[in-house]
């Protein structure tokens, strides 16, 4: 009788008795050694390993947002640590659970409203484009994702530099000036100035590489994974949670007396 049970597929790599393989690379002939993180990043979810202008714009993506200083993300992680000492992945999963519509998560919103824009009329003009796009969003109240920042209000220097690197690697096309062209009309608009953000920044230069739009918040995970680790380490060395909870409970309790 022939064997009818299910056989299960990936593309993506398997394991044999004596190699490894990764989309068909040998891992330990091929990949160790010479193969870059960015090249691993480029060659799981494109399918094909990056040319030398794209290894280096996708190392920079993943440098982008290391670290941002005690933000609330990386605060959790300190506090699940100081709780759970032994169980180091909640601490890191505490911090990325924190990568929402209001923290990290936008680049992949911004990706997607970047790819269906452009998507819906390949061959307009980005200013055209992008003028629906600010119009669109005014009308239903939304606010554009990928633009202004409410610590750099006057332009967030990791975007600057990430775009830069875009021109000179020569991976900068339709999404990012698309992007361009939406944060000077908003900000043109609004009467103030509505600066590309990094995340905004990360979503444009993904979208010109060929990634999706669903996996585009997949860098901030990535950077921000090394990130926390980071606090974790220092929380072990220099404790800040006995000290916030301290300054926590001071709070509430000013409240009750007022």
């Amino acid at each position: 009788m022939a064997d009818e049970r299910p056989r299960l597929r990936t593309s993506l790599g398997r394991a044999e008795l004596d190699r490894v393989l990764v989309r068909g690379h040998d891992l330990a002939a091929e990949l160790l050694g010479s193969a870059t993180y960015a090249d691993m990043v480029v060659l799981l979810l494109l399918g094909r390993m990056p040319s030398d202008g794209e290894r280096r714009m996708v190392d920079a993506l993943l440098v982008s947002l290391i670290e941002h200083g005690l933000v609330k993300p990386v605060v959790a992680a300190r506090f699940v640590y100081s709780n759970a000492p032994e169980s180091l992945q909640a601490a890191v999963a505490a911090a990325l659970l924190g990568a929402g519509s209001r923290h990290l998560g936008s680049s992949e919103w911004c990706a997607r409203m970047l790819q269906e824009a452009s998507a819906a009329d390949p061959s307009a003009d980005p200013g055209a484009v992008a003028r629906r796009v600010v119009q669109e969003h005014r009308v239903a109240g939304d606010r554009i994702p990928g633009i202004g920042h409410r610590t750099h209000a006057e332009g967030d220097p990791r975007a600057d530099r990430l775009l830069e690197i875009a021109h000179e690697t020569g991976v900068h096309g339709r999404h990012c000036q698309l992007l361009e062209s939406i944060a000077e009309i908003a900000s043109s608009e609004a009467g103030r100035r509505l600066p590309v953000n990094v995340t905004g920044a990360i979503a444009a230069i993904a979208s010109d590489i060929g990634f999706r739009w669903q996996v585009a918040r997949g860098f901030a995970l990535m950077s921000r994974t090394l990130g926390a680790l980071a606090h974790i380490q220092e929380e072990i060395d220099e404790p800040l949670s006995d000290e916030l909870v301290r300054l926590i409970q001071q709070a509430v309790d000013y409240d009750a007396e007022g």
